[in-house]
Order: structure tokens, then C-alpha cells, then sequence
């Protein structure tokens, strides 16, 4: 039996900076036994910390996402229902591909003029003031509000989720993260209601409730309610931490900065150097193994959780020359930011894009930005990965 790691003697470095912790693990081997603190408690798991290992295992159909399958339903699921991030195949493909046409390359393109114009309101309000957290100000609103107008929710009703969603993606304790998935599970139930009584509107969740593929296959209620929760967990979670997470890596690495400023047309690039240098999500969602396997030569036994670390992954030297130095000249194509395989984010595209606007249209319009004292905590949790809050001024 391998050595358990205790990672909870790390306390709060772990959270604030998990990347020497990852480099030393890597030294090692590229899977370990760890022990974590989480909220409530302490959980062993697998961890996966080399790039190759954790390229793999993202796209091993070993590795289940459907705890079912080894009767571990996570809590989201029972409360909510089935969504791609706890199906394996073949119910996967039916699902994603009840969905997939609403994120295509050219539909998230049309969004374009709209998410500049939200960027530039969002501005227009926050650059007066010549300082703000950059978090409330531009990287929480922005998605938040491109997501809400997508799927067809209620303006009024944002300020409220974004309270449920932080504390479902990141949560400060097990009861308050259990309190916000019933939350969110009996808001998204009015709300599908709501579009099922009002009849057809221009919006992507009045589209899911009447889709209906070539052989009839529709999506049941509790799948409908899934898809909801996870396009609008993962719609907006995400792209927060990039912007937030990006705009950070260029405030902390000035020659970055002011070559980006020079050049703007290297923007394309440095979105993926924030994505590989500190993505938004620090470990890819739990999966099992649905037979005894083995990853790199360590033994994995049916039925046990694994993590794949992509934090971790992402800053392995044997991908990437020197992994700690931001370099937005980099070719960082083959980041697992975004996952691999079948589960890849579905909304990558759109992320990438309010990524490019986002950041892009801030450092046009606030020369001097700098940061105005130190940044909030760091998130909670092995999730996400993301501060509280960005103080930043111009």
C-alpha cells in the first residue's frame, strides 16, 4: 500500500499557493496518495499531479464519472439530476449533444457585439471611480450576466445566485454548501416551470425544453434541471477565475504586461498562458475507477475516487520548459485547463472569448492599472481556483 502524503499539514500555504506543494509531489512520481483538509473534515484520495498521467487519465474510460456505478451519487445529483460532469458514455454523447449546438464556434461568435458592449458598461461604471475590486467590478458580472441573458434568467434574480453558486462551487462548510444546492435545485425548478407555462422565448433553456433530436429523444425533467445547474455553475465559475486569476498574473509580471500593451495581437496567446499558469480550475472533478487499473505503474483499486490535478499538471516541467515563469510569448497549446476527452468544457470557446474582451478592452482603457493592495483569499476547497476579490486602481 503506498504512503498516504498528509497534505493537511500544508494548512493555508496549500490554498494560497498549491504549486511548490505540486512540485515536490511530481518529484516523487506522478500519482500519489494524499490526505486533504476539506470543509467539514479530511478526505484521502488519488491524486494525479504529472501532465501525461493526468492527460490520460482525463480520457480513460475506466475512470467513471457516474458514481452510480460504484454507489457514490453525489449530492448535486440527487438534488438536482443528471448533467454531463457525472455521466460516462454512452448517456454522455446523448446529452452533450442535445446541447452542444448552442456553444458552436460560430453561435458563440454572434455573441461577440453583445459581450463588448456589456464590457464596456461595466467600465463605463467602474473606471470613474479610478479604483475598484476588479472581481465585483468586471470579472463576476461579466459572465454572470452573458450566461443569465443566454439561458434566459431573470435579471432580478443574479445578485441572489451568484450567493448560491460560490458557495456550491466553493463552499465554507458542508452544511451551507448542502443549503445551496437545495437552493439552487428548487430556484431552477420555478424557473424551468416558469418557460414550460410562458411558451416558446428566444433563450437557450426555452430551446433545451423543446429540443427534440432526430429519433424523438428529448431531455427529461431532472436532465433539463441538470443541464441548467451545470450550464450556469460552469457558464460563469469559470471565466470569473480567468479574468480574475489572468489580470492578477499580469499586475504580479510587469515586462508581461507592458509587452501585451505593446502588442496587442498577442492576446490569443496570453489567454492560454493564464489558462496553463493559474486556470480557473485547480482539480478536475472526481472520478472513479470502475475496475482495478493501474496509473503509471501505481494500483488504483475498483471503486476508489481519483483527482486529476490540472494546477498540478500544468506546471510540469517535462511539458513545459521553466513551468513557473509567466510567458504570454509561450506556446501553450495543450493545457488541461479545460479538461480532455469526452468531458472537454463545453463552454471553452465562450470563456476564451470573454477572456479576450474582458481583459483586453481593460488595458485599453486603463493605462496605469495596478494593483491596490494585496489580493482577496484564495477560494476554498480543491475546486476552483480563484481570489475573493482583485483591489486594483488606474
Amino acid at each position: 500500500m503506498q504512503r498516504v502524503i498528509d497534505l493537511t499539514e500544508s494548512g493555508e500555504a496549500l490554498r494560497r499557493d498549491p504549486h511548490p506543494v505540486y512540485a515536490r509531489l511530481r518529484e516523487q512520481g506522478p500519482v500519489h496518495r494524499v490526505r486533504f483538509a476539506m470543509p467539514g473534515g479530511v478526505w484521502e484520495t488519488w491524486l494525479v499531479v504529472g501532465y501525461e498521467e493526468a492527460r490520460a487519465a482525463l480520457a480513460d474510460h475506466r475512470l467513471a464519472k457516474d458514481g452510480a456505478k460504484i454507489g457514490a451519487v453525489p449530492l448535486d445529483e440527487q438534488l438536482i439530476g443528471k448533467y454531463l460532469l457525472v455521466a460516462d458514455q454512452p448517456q454522455h454523447t446523448r446529452l452533450r449533444s442535445l446541447v452542444a449546438r448552442a456553444f458552436t464556434m460560430r453561435r458563440v461568435e454572434r455573441l461577440r457585439p453583445r459581450i463588448q458592449r456589456i464590457t464596456d458598461e461595466l467600465l463605463d461604471e467602474m473606471l470613474p471611480h479610478g479604483r475598484a475590486d476588479l472581481i465585483d467590478s468586471l470579472a463576476y458580472p461579466l459572465p454572470i450576466t452573458v450566461i443569465c441573458e443566454l439561458l434566459g434568467v431573470p435579471e432580478m434574480d443574479r445578485t441572489e445566485f451568484r450567493k448560491i453558486s460560490t458557495e456550491v462551487v466553493a463552499p465554507t462548510d458542508p452544511d451551507s454548501g448542502q443549503a445551496a444546492i437545495v437552493r439552487l435545485a428548487e430556484y431552477l425548478t420555478g424557473l424551468i416551470e416558469d418557460k414550460r407555462s410562458a411558451g416558446p422565448t428566444d433563450d437557450l433553456l426555452s430551446d433545451l425544453i423543446r429540443t427534440t433530436a432526430e429519433d424523438g429523444d428529448r431531455l427529461s425533467a431532472r436532465e433539463l434541471r441538470g443541464m441548467a445547474y451545470l450550464l450556469l455553475i460552469a457558464g460563469h465559475e469559470t471565466t470569473v477565475n480567468l479574468i480574475g486569476n489572468g489580470v492578477l498574473a499580469l499586475l504580479t509580471h510587469p515586462g508581461q504586461l507592458a509587452a501585451l500593451r505593446a502588442d496587442m495581437s498577442l492576446m490569443d496567446g496570453a489567454i492560454e498562458e493564464m489558462l496553463r499558469y493559474e486556470g480557473p480550475v485547480e482539480n478536475a472533478t472526481y472520478r472513479y475507477a470502475a475496475e482495478d487499473l493501474e496509473i503509471a505503474g501505481t494500483p488504483i483499486g475498483q471503486g476508489e475516487d481519483v483527482l486529476v490535478g490540472l494546477s498540478a499538471a500544468q506546471r510540469d516541467g517535462a511539458r513545459y520548459a521553466e513551468p513557473d515563469r509567466f510567458d504570454i510569448r509561450r506556446d501553450g497549446r495543450g493545457h488541461l485547463a479545460f479538461g480532455h476527452g469526452i468531458h472537454y468544457c463545453l463552454g471553452a470557446p465562450l470563456a476564451r472569448l470573454e477572456g479576450r474582451i474582458a481583459i483586453g478592452t481593460l488595458l485599453e482603457r486603463a493605462p496605469g492599472l495596478a494593483l491596490d493592495g494585496e489580493p482577496g483569499e484564495w477560494l476554498p476547497g480543491l475546486l476552483m481556483r480563484g481570489v475573493r476579490s482583485l483591489p486594483v486602481r488606474w
